[in-house]
């Protein structure tokens, strides 16, 4: 059975981080879905946005996330924070050939991770802390929805990077 691992959770809940170390752990490929949107476009997700507008963008990556689960390659694959929330992106998180993990964290800590590297995401770069607090918390309610057609939960705020990838590890088919 070709084994897929797929990373589901909010901007800063540490999806790429966790990805690239569990997939060098079980010596599979690591796909960041925006990554790999980027170089198939060959301009970055902001200009994407930018110069051809979200609903582009939403059907590039419903596009593509669907080309790598129907690809025979086993990985390690990590969501945008928004994808589950799009054309029925979530529907896959449920997919035999695959196990989906949502990396469930608290928006305290999210803002606290966010707060120190927002410059580096055009989306909040602008936002002060209270602003950010308050966006974050919207948008982490209204994605919850989706983010829970995960087959498995890990709740990260308390644990380690070492820990969660032991957590991930564990559940793997």
């Amino acid at each position: 059975m070709i084994q897929k691992i797929v990373l589901v959770g909010y901007m800063g809940s540490g999806k790429s981080t966790i990805g690239a170390l569990l997939a060098k752990k079980r010596q599979l490929l690591f796909i960041d879905l925006d990554n790999y949107i980027e170089v198939k476009e060959n301009l970055t997700v902001a200009e994407i946005f930018l110069q051809k507008g979200e609903i582009y963008f939403r059907k590039t990556e419903n596009k593509y996330f669907l080309d790598l689960m129907h690809n025979k390659t086993a990985f390690v694959l990590s969501l945008g924070g928004g994808t589950p929330c799009y054309a029925n992106n979530h529907l896959l998180l449920q997919s035999a050939h695959c196990q989906s993990f949502y990396l469930q964290t608290s928006v305290n800590i999210l803002v606290e991770r966010l707060q120190i590297a927002k410059q580096n995401r055009p989306l909040i770069a602008k936002l002060s802390r209270d602003q950010l607090f308050d966006f974050v918390a919207k948008q982490s309610f209204e994605r919850n929805y989706f983010y829970m057609f995960s087959k498995n939960i890990i709740k990260t705020d308390h644990l380690s990077l070492g820990e969660i990838i032991d957590a991930i590890d564990h559940k793997i088919f």
